[in-house]
């Protein structure tokens, strides 16, 4: 669609890393503005925010790594990009640990965090999800629907052919989600209770989606690699949910 969204002189800005950059300042405007409200303290969310952002770069990279194992094998060159290729699971999963050394680190209460988060991680996927559209990478099936989109000049998607817009419909998910957790957090619930329904929301979302994806991905069986790993982040997000609110009620 536009994978070059403009040039400044020399220096070409591409959609995907502008639409990630404003999902990653709207991610933190929208942190400080809840940390207030749950009497957290706002002068550290920035420095949470870049401790997320390079677990997340580190764990996404890591993931692609794992999935590419064979091609890696074939040619190790492949190790040596480190501007292409990353897997969103392995980013959520860094995120979360990068966030969790830094509330260590500084003797935070990790679930309050964990719940300040992931209603910004959701409206950041969402930015990051139309920059995929703009660039054409993560793109759908074929379709003979009225809703397709054809690509002309992209360098990930097929062009010339209408594809279910996949990132569109992932980005539309992903701001639904931080609209139900602003929502859910109003209400009081036990530590840990937003962060939970997050993974349970977005694994259910990611399983389903993958079904209309059509670019290239890794598979376990007859699932692809990205809902095998949807099925234990859903366990792990209800999990999550059943054990802050046995806790809440004394039981554990």
């Amino acid at each position: 669609m536009k994978y070059q969204l403009f040039q400044l002189g020399p220096i070409t800005v591409y959609s995907y890393g502008f639409m990630i950059a404003l999902g990653f300042i709207l991610c933190v405007v929208l942190a400080e503005r809840r940390s207030k409200a749950m009497g957290l303290d706002s002068d550290k969310i920035v420095s949470l925010a870049f401790w997320c952002i390079g677990g997340g770069l580190l764990g996404a990279k890591v993931l692609y790594y794992v999935t590419e194992i064979k091609s890696i094998i074939e040619n190790p060159k492949i190790l040596l990009d480190v501007t292409n290729g990353f897997v969103v699971y392995g980013g959520i999963l860094g995120g979360i640990l990068g966030g969790f050394l830094f509330v260590r680190r500084n003797r935070l209460n990790f679930l309050k965090h964990f719940d300040l988060a992931m209603p910004s991680v959701s409206l950041a996927q969402g930015f990051g999800r139309i920059g995929c559209f703009l660039a054409g990478c993560c793109y759908g099936r074929e379709t003979d629907g009225s809703w397709g989109v054809v690509f002309h000049d992209s360098p990930f998607a097929p062009d010339g052919v209408a594809l279910i817009p996949t990132q569109l419909i992932s980005s539309a998910g992903d701001f639904l989600i931080c609209l139900i957790l602003c929502l859910y957090a109003r209400r009081k619930h036990p530590d840990g209770a937003v962060g939970g329904l997050w993974l349970l929301l977005y694994s259910i979302g990611r399983f389903v989606i993958e079904f209309f994806r059509g670019d290239p991905r890794g598979s376990v069986g007859m699932l692809s690699t990205s809902q095998f790993i949807a099925i234990f982040i859903l366990a792990a997000g209800a999990a999550c949910i059943a054990l802050v609110y046995r806790r809440a009620d004394g039981k554990e």
